[in-house]
């Protein structure tokens, strides 16, 4: 089982959009997986359409010798399971700070899943938290979209230093461009500039209509514009993240 996490300490860069788009390809592929939308704010579970209907709330999700299993749903999708985002899930660090392995939770709760699924997508709230040292601690992957931008520059530079701070495994940490405008001139630098830190994948989503349109569909761009651009973008951009992962 590979588990990837959609991470970046900032909002509005993309991170959503991707995880939801990725986890739609990998089932595509016929890979069994699953999106755990650990965001309270729920976008990706918005985006497929899926409501908790989990009564024990996030807590019980995260005890010792849980059961995720309970709160697993279906998506419209073959191969391709949610577990909804909570409400309860904005008191997630508050519970983390409470347990003595706060640390090693998370992982040790996603270990439950090894043998039922081949992959496993984290939508992560931004910032740096218990969480997402917890979420670091556990995936094999921390994937951050990146905008081309200065401050998102900045923030990469910041997540990169939290890793080198917290002791985390700085291998784990991947990154690609995303809503990128190669009419731009920064953009273009950056981006040049970026790629030889080889943490970045050569292929990029750039600004488009059909990645704005997925919250009127509610569907990962697959489903709705399978011939867009966008989608070809997804597309290869998950061919070369698998690659890497699988390799």
């Amino acid at each position: 089982m590979v588990t990837i996490a959609l991470y970046n300490l900032k909002g509005g860069v993309g991170k959503t959009t991707s995880c939801v788009n990725f986890a739609y390809l990998a089932a595509q592929d016929g890979y069994k997986t699953l999106l755990w939308d650990i965001d309270p704010q729920g976008s990706a579970s918005f985006y497929y359409q899926s409501k908790s209907e989990h009564k024990g709330g996030i807590k019980k999700l995260i005890e010792k010798g849980a059961d995720l299993q309970e709160a697993i749903m279906p998506t419209d999708y073959e191969n391709l399971d949610i577990i909804p985002a909570d409400v309860s899930a904005k008191s997630f660090d508050i519970l983390f700070e409470e347990m003595k392995t706060s640390k090693k939770r998370l992982k040790s709760v996603l270990s439950s899943l090894n043998k039922q699924y081949d992959f496993v997508f984290l939508d992560c709230p931004p910032g740096f938290s218990v969480l997402s040292e917890n979420v670091f601690n556990a995936v094999d992957i921390a994937l951050m979209p990146v905008i081309p931008t200065t401050l998102s520059i900045r923030t990469y530079t910041m997540t990169k230093d939290y890793f080198k701070e917290k002791d985390l495994d700085a291998s784990t940490l991947m990154c690609f461009f995303t809503m990128a405008d190669l009419r731009k001139n920064m953009h273009n630098e950056i981006m040049e500039k970026l790629y030889k830190d080889r943490k970045f994948f050569q292929n990029y989503i750039p600004y488009l209509s059909d990645v704005e349109k997925m919250g009127i569909h509610r569907t990962p761009i697959a489903s709705f514009a399978p011939s867009s651009y966008a989608a070809q973008c997804y597309a290869d951009l998950w061919s070369e993240i698998k690659e890497g992962v699988l390799e």
